[in-house]
């Protein structure tokens, strides 16, 4: 491809516009000879500051902000190369990717998802009834990138745009019909996935969550909006959740657009998709639907092997994606019916063990509650086959709470490090209200001291029912050695994250792996030399 294919008319650019490039790189370590090195500004650096490291790696155009800096003394000592001034590198960046990959989005249809909590779940779901509808289908998000059936690993939710374009092109020279994509409030701020035609987006909910980057939470909104706003195409569809406030601030935004919008809820009967008659279970969830289609109201009864009520929501938002797309009500049945646990997203560990035990990626105060007021309905309307009529006292452990017949909830936690403050205090209020026994530890601390973390954690806490074990590894077998027959054991947090980030170095941990372990009892609380006196010291009483 030709520099001068990929100008625009705001470009200022000196050199040589038929100079052929071969690629587009944004990070100088990645540059190859005949790429264009778009020299953008990330949350730790600023490419600009690389540009002359990038030429020497064969760039041999080079976009740079115009505004940022005098850049002539190195365009004299590299006069061969290609140099374009722009205002703004990470929209040049993103609408250079979208025409080098041939703007792949005009050759498949693109559906995507934004919201707080339910994205990946909503993923998949929507992903399976696309291909039950014999529709060959791609997917971009948050635990892998699927091209078919071939799985990838997901560095990031939404890629950034070079990468996320590549995707598409990939996708869509391998036969995909459709693409389901989670798109990030990251990437929606750093316009990753700008210039993309996205034919359906969907709006799951909003809840307080990334605020060291966004600050506050109309910031948070105005970049989850933009899907919607600026990137979902004329006589796209929005898929909203209206039971959500920040959704139905959305339907009132779009109003005036030119996108068709359907609304799903659990509590508003006006919406164009509501859901009723819940009935959940250990192994499934049921429910009734109503639906206005083509003004005529339709019936029907949903069952999914996906379990609880935050569930309904996400089915409830790929069964609008689905009607929009006019599949067949009978098809998404089938196509719902075949979505067990998305990994991480109330994973059950099953062992053969007496009592539940769930992994999690429940992260945010919103998503915590949700999760533990889901598990409580689970606890207190369920059996888990006769496993409460046996009761084991661990008489042995003086703090553990006794929850009578129906057992307990035991939640093993933490906060991760280098991430939003506020939230801390909260989720341990959340989780010390709704269990009956919390475990605090570690999450991912990057460069904070867990400890410090723990203690912001405490800040919440009002009651006086939980322990402190930082080792996150001991603090789950811990859980295990303290779960009796019919409780529930939640490890929230890190789902399907198979790492702990510490100062800076990623070590393999994966909560289910641990917890499997555990149940099978081929780990110890520290070690195997460990007693039982040292195994009660490694928790703080508080």
């Amino acid at each position: 491809m030709k520099v001068k294919e990929i100008l625009r008319k705001d470009f200022s650019v000196k050199g040589n516009v038929d100079s052929d490039i071969s690629g587009v790189a944004y990070d100088s370590r990645n540059v190859k000879d005949g790429d264009l090195f778009v020299a953008i500004k990330g949350e730790k650096f600023d490419a600009h500051d690389f540009i002359e490291d990038a030429i020497k790696r064969g760039a041999v155009a080079v976009i740079y902000e115009d505004s940022k800096r005098d850049l002539s003394e190195l365009m004299s000592r590299y006069s061969n190369t290609v140099w374009i001034g722009v205002k703004d590198c990470r929209d040049a960046l993103a609408a250079i990717s979208c025409i080098f990959y041939g703007n792949p989005s005009e050759k498949v249809t693109v559906i995507g998802i934004t919201g707080t909590n339910g994205k990946t779940t909503t993923s998949y779901l929507i992903k399976s009834v696309m291909e039950r509808w014999g529709k060959s289908v791609g997917l971009i998000g948050t635990i892998n990138y699927m091209i078919k059936d071939r799985v990838y690993e997901a560095p990031h939710t939404t890629p950034e745009s070079v990468e996320f374009q590549s995707l598409l092109r990939r996708m869509s020279d391998n036969g995909c019909d459709y693409v389901v994509s989670e798109v990030s409030s990251h990437a929606l701020s750093q316009k990753r996935a700008d210039y993309t035609k996205f034919a359906a987006a969907v709006f799951t909910n909003l809840t307080r969550d990334h605020l060291d980057f966004h600050k506050t939470m109309e910031d948070y909104f105005d970049a989850k909006s933009r899907l919607f706003s600026e990137l979902l195409s004329e006589g796209g569809v929005a898929a909203i959740n209206i039971d959500d406030p920040y959704g139905v601030k959305l339907v009132n935004i779009l109003k005036d657009k030119k996108v068709k919008i359907l609304t799903y809820s659990l509590k508003k009967p006006d919406a164009d998709l509501t859901a009723f008659d819940i009935k959940t279970t250990f192994k499934e969830t049921s429910f009734r639907i109503k639906m206005n289609v083509n003004k005529k109201i339709i019936e029907d009864i949903i069952i999914s092997p996906l379990v609880g009520t935050i569930n309904v929501y996400n089915i409830l938002s790929a069964i609008c994606v689905a009607l929009s797309f006019s599949v067949p009500l009978k098809i998404i049945k089938e196509g719902i019916s075949k979505v067990g646990a998305v990994k991480g997203r109330f994973e059950r560990v099953d062992m053969g063990q007496d009592f539940l035990a769930v992994v999690d990626y429940a992260h945010t105060e919103d998503a915590l509650e949700q999760l533990l007021l889901n598990t409580r309905q689970l606890l207190e309307t369920c059996t888990l086959a006769g496993m409460h009529k046996k009761k084991s006292a661990k008489s042995e452990y003086a703090f553990l709470p006794d929850a009578g017949e129906k057992g307990k909830i035991i939640t093993v936690f933490g906060c991760g490090g280098n991430r939003d403050r506020g939230k801390r205090a909260k989720m341990g209020e959340i989780a010390t209200r709704l269990s009956d026994l919390v475990i605090i530890t570690s999450d991912n601390p990057r460069y904070e001291d867990p400890r410090d973390i723990i203690s912001d954690i405490e800040m919440g806490v009002k009651n006086d029912n939980y322990i402190i074990i930082p080792d996150r590894n001991i603090a789950v077998s811990m859980a295990v050695e303290l779960a009796s027959p019919g409780d529930i054991v939640l490890v929230a947090g890190k789902g399907h994250e198979d790492y702990q980030e510490i100062q800076g170095n990623r070590y393999h941990f994966s909560d289910s792996e641990i917890l499997r372990n555990a149940i099978m009892g081929m780990t110890s609380l520290s070690s195997n030399e460990t007693d039982e006196t040292d195994k009660k010291a490694g928790a703080i009483r508080c």
